[in-house]
């Protein structure tokens, strides 16, 4: 099956129906790892997962999902704590896991500068811990927060305070300075917390990771205060004046302003260099006394950091290269059946708990009925044709999935008893049939709505945080009220009619009920209420809609710009007409997600909950971000045939980050086409379409007018 095809080997169905499956499940890693501190899997094994993603993106680039995981950083910040916005995103690192991913990097760098001669590049151990950001002011620590999902995180201030290795006021320091790096534990340290955790009968930690995470977020700082935590600074993120012209050198200015920075870090001339420099940290990984995943490289020179800038995630100009990942045998014990929001029928292994990596792994996929029976999607064996079946002793393997994949069977440990695995062909909870289209891998409930199982999981999708974010509505209120005879909450809109219904019911007024009081219902209602105004992305994302993720939600939301456009596109688009032509043209949407999105807002059913929900809302236009003085803000832009002066990638790049939007054809809504030696159809089209069109000089001028 697909999941163990090499990308190269892998049908277009084939892959969009991988990266479907990896979106959902590094998704649900990064909410594990990030905000519940409670990861299932070692960095190794989530970045074999992301590495897979992304060969498959640059494989198929035309199934660009709008939820890709290449375009999410962390996850949702916890409760608890107040967010701060970054001023500036914590991004994470592309990953590398051979020696030829160093020297690829290291190629893409140059071709990206188009720079023929060698580079300089610093070379750094990788601190598995918790990414922290430090903001001073005229010297003083103002205050501090976590990564979170990149652009919001926690305010852990208090805490941050608590930890020694983190200077309070600094001496010569700029007058703002945004210092970032890594909350960590040492394994002597981490030891010791356990021993005492023991002895006062209280809850043991999984490894030093967890430990220091659990520690700085920490509700009373008190606790933060007993616990042993260090800080290795890194980075930089929002400084008033340049530290120093090389990454080497703001590393010894940060150490020279106070801060802890890693003796390893060195300065290394291309990519053996940098191996080198791998291979000697890697040897002296046991010793170090902390955790490392891995050594980070970044291009020395921030000029050209400047000029490489930032994909959507992550920094072009560094790159993580990761230490190898681990394998564990146990039992299977059970196989489970879990039906999600989409129909999915999707097997997972209950294992005999086994500690990988660090780690205790008690779950684990079995991606459908193929990879049980041993065969791929055309029926080709996978494992010599060996089949999975309960009671078996079987490999995990912790470098793929998000729930550890299992990767062997061991046929001599089989149980006399074992019998093959019968996937089931209706749904195990509403008992509708369960259909395996042509060419899919899944088998999918057939049931929609009338499934409590996909009604319970659309319900959660759309309290959750990325979509309309209720406070106090979370999973097991929502089953609460799906199961409640008195107010229940079979569709979104119900949940928006849930005062109106109490206040109607004479008996059993919700405060009177088990698990809620006056005080808590009136909060309840408040927090509902305060969700009626919600902004058209995060009300697109709520629908639950299949193939329309967050990232597509906003796409959507600045294209159509109003409830009543979208409502009017999706409802008249038919492939053909002028509807489908605009919603298929917009940049990151294909026709897989078009077809969705669609056939949600045309179908009799969906299209009543819809409408129903609607009207208990009102919803707000989404503003276009629009940098102030840039010539080409909130304008379409397209590039074609060969610049000179700097590479396409370049271009692209600086075109987005001063506003445009750049695309790859040319329409009726392009505002301006780039035309370097060799433009072809592009130039005509835009001749067509009266676009105004100027060379790669004209657009270098246009650009220094930013």
């Amino acid at each position: 099956m697909q999941q163990d095809k090499p990308v190269a080997d892998l049908n277009l169905e084939e892959a969009r129906e991988e990266l479907a499956r990896l979106a959902q499940l590094l998704k649900a890693a990064n909410r594990a790892y990030h905000t519940d501190d409670a990861p299932k899997i070692s960095d190794a094994e989530f970045d074999g997962l992301k590495r897979r993603n992304t060969a498959l993106e640059a494989a198929f680039p035309e199934l660009l999902r709008d939820d890709s995981p290449s375009l999410q950083v962390g996850a949702a910040v916890a409760e608890g704590f107040a967010k701060i916005a970054h001023s500036k995103p914590m991004l994470s690192l592309e990953n590398a896991f051979e020696d030829v991913d160093v020297t690829d990097f290291d190629e893409r760098v140059r071709k990206f500068l188009e720079h023929e001669s060698s580079l300089f590049y610093t070379a750094e151990p990788k601190i598995d811990g918790l990414s922290l950001s430090l903001h001073y002011r005229n010297g003083k620590l103002d205050h501090a927060v976590t990564r979170g999902d990149g652009a919001v995180g926690e305010n852990v201030t208090e805490n941050a305070m608590t930890i020694a290795d983190i200077p309070k006021k600094l001496k010569n320091a700029p007058a703002i300075l945004e210092v970032r790096g890594e909350v960590y534990m040492s394994h002597a340290d981490f030891a010791a917390l356990n021993a005492r955790q023991i002895e006062a009968g209280e809850k043991v930690f999984a490894n030093p990771r967890n430990a220091a995470a659990g520690s700085l977020r920490q509700l009373d700082p008190k606790i933060t205060q007993s616990r042993p935590l260090k800080f290795f600074a890194y980075a930089w993120g929002t400084v008033s004046e340049p530290l120093a012209r090389t990454q080497f050198e703001a590393i010894e200015k940060l150490s020279a302003l106070g801060f802890k920075t890693n003796p390893l870090t060195s300065l290394c001339s291309g990519p053996d260099s940098l191996l080198e420099q791998y291979h000697a940290i890697e040897a002296q990984r046991a010793t170090l006394g902390y955790d490392i995943d891995g050594v980070v490289y970044k291009v020395n020179d921030l000029a050209l950091q400047s000029r490489l800038g930032m994909r959507s995630t992550t920094p072009r100009w560094a790159i993580a290269h990761k230490f190898p990942a681990e394998l564990a045998w146990t039992r299977l014990e059970a196989i489970d059946i879990q039906v999600g929001r989409t129909g999915a029928l999707s097997p997972v292994a209950r294992l005999a708990p086994v500690t990988v990596g660090g780690v205790v792994v008690s779950n684990a996929t079995l991606h459908n009925e193929d990879y049980i029976a041993g065969r791929d999607a055309k029926g080709q064996p996978i494992r010599d044709g060996r089949d999975i079946r309960v009671g078996d002793w079987v490999q995990v393997y912790r470098a793929g999935d998000v729930i550890p994949k299992i990767n062997d069977v061991d046929l001599e440990k089989r149980p006399s008893a074992a019998v093959p695995f019968e996937f089931p062909e209706v749904c195990p909870e509403c008992g509708s049939p369960a259909i395996r289209e042509p060419g899919d891998a899944v088998r999918r409930c057939t049931g929609g709505l009338i499934c409590p199982a996909q009604a319970v999981e659309r319900l959660k999708h759309f309290v959750s945080r990325g979509a309309f974010d209720i406070e106090g509505l979370g999973a097991k209120q929502i089953e609460f009220f799906f199961n409640d005879s008195d107010l229940p909450v079979k569709t979104p809109a119900d949940i928006f009619t849930l005062e109106r219904r109490d206040a109607a019911n004479p008996m059993r007024k919700l405060k009177n009920r088990n698990g809620f009081g006056e005080t808590s219902a009136k909060k309840l209602f408040a927090s509902i209420n305060a969700k009626r105004q919600i902004s058209l992305d995060r009300l697109i994302f709520g629908l639950g809609i299949r193939h329309a993720g967050e990232q597509a939600s906003t796409l959507l939301a600045r294209h159509y710009g109003t409830w009543v456009a979208l409502e009017a596109g999706l409802t008249q688009a038919v492939e053909g007409n002028s509807a489908w032509a605009e919603l298929i043209a917009i940049d990151g949407v294909g026709k897989v997600m078009a077809d969705s999105l669609v056939a949600a807002f045309q179908n009799d059913v969906e299209r009543s909950a819809i409408d129903r929900l609607v009207a208990e809302l009102q919803v707000m236009a989404v503003a276009v971000p629009a940098p102030v003085n840039s010539p080409i803000a909130g304008k379409t832009l397209v590039f074609t045939g060969t610049l000179e002066k700097m590479s396409r990638a370049e271009a692209k790049s600086r075109a987005e980050a001063l506003g445009a939007k750049v695309a790859g054809s040319v329409s009726v809504k392009t505002d301006l086409v780039i035309a370097g030696p060799g433009a072809g159809s592009k130039a005509k089209d835009a001749e067509k379409f009266g676009v105004d069109v100027i060379d790669e000089e004209g657009w270098i001028a246009l650009i220094g007018q930013a």
